[in-house]
């Protein structure tokens, strides 16, 4: 299960499924403020994430996105792979290829018609 969705688990005290549904009712107000706790995270300046990278690195996997900060100002977001993955998916460039060959419509003609351009005289 990621670290933000145990966090809520343990805020609310409700089970959740690995869709990130509640099952059991709890007030919306009571998830948002849930959602907003377990979300924010102390950021890290720039220099102290470059300087300990590897605890970095260790807290987006155990515990959720970590924020870097440049100038006071929230620049990135690190998050763990898992978390990446779930968020980004894994698509590719065979998934469309695969969906276009599956289409019912694969036999129109997709070439764009090409004019005859003219050429200039250039002198030598």
């Amino acid at each position: 299960m990621p670290a933000l969705a145990q966090r809520l688990a343990s805020c609310c005290a409700v089970r959740l499924p690995e869709r990130g549904r509640f099952r059991n009712p709890v007030s919306m107000t009571r998830k948002r403020h849930c959602i907003r706790a377990a979300a924010s995270v102390t950021p890290w300046p720039l220099q102290d994430a470059k300087a300990r990278f590897s605890e970095l690195v260790r807290r987006a996997q155990d515990e959720g996105p970590q924020h870097v900060t440049v100038h006071g100002r929230e620049a990135v977001a690190i998050v763990g792979a898992e978390e990446y993955r779930m968020l980004h998916g894994t698509r590719d460039w065979r998934e469309l290829v695969q969906a276009m060959q599956d289409s019912p419509h694969r036999d129109i003609d997709l070439t764009p018609e090409r004019s005859v351009m003219p050429v200039r005289d250039i002198a030598l």
